[in-house]
């Protein structure tokens, strides 16, 4: 699998939105809510939020297999929306954005979330170095693991 990352060209963002959508179809079964702010943002919303952020992309070929957001805040690499195609999800694709993401900043520590029912999620930030920092309630059923890490 000849995998290649870079940043997300502005012409693939319908296929980001497409990405990530199909991507947070289990998050949404898992946590039993089809309102996931990942699964209800509009094509518009992307796009200015693309504005201020940095996006990413993993190819296989011409298909868009995955993504990765960051933003750097006092010296803070802040991680989201980490996403990888469901039919390749396991295969390495999320280390290897999260890696090239961090890899990319001059930033001394970086920090996420993920929701705590995502098993799957949680052990591949823990087995990268992330530690737990502090739980958030978002809402009744939905409980949020915020992690950092030492990056330099």
């Amino acid at each position: 699998m000849h995998l290649r990352i870079a940043p997300l060209p502005a012409t693939a963002v319908g296929e980001l939105l497409t990405l990530q959508r199909a991507a947070y179809v289990t998050e949404a079964q898992l946590y039993e809510d089809v309102r996931l702010p990942a699964l209800v943002q509009t094509l518009d919303d992307l796009v200015e939020e693309l504005g201020r952020s940095r996006c990413l992309a993993a190819w296989l070929g011409r298909r868009l297999v995955g993504a990765v957001r960051t933003n750097e805040v006092h010296d803070v690499l802040h991680v989201g929306r980490l996403v990888v195609a469901p039919d390749l999800q396991g295969r390495g694709i999320g280390t290897r954005l999260l890696l090239a993401a961090e890899a990319g900043s001059r930033m001394t520590r970086a920090t996420l979330f993920t929701g705590s029912r995502s098993e799957a999620n949680l052990r591949l930030y823990r087995r990268h170095g992330y530690a737990e920092s502090h739980r958030e309630q978002l809402h009744a059923g939905v409980e949020l693991v915020h992690l950092d890490k030492e990056l330099r």
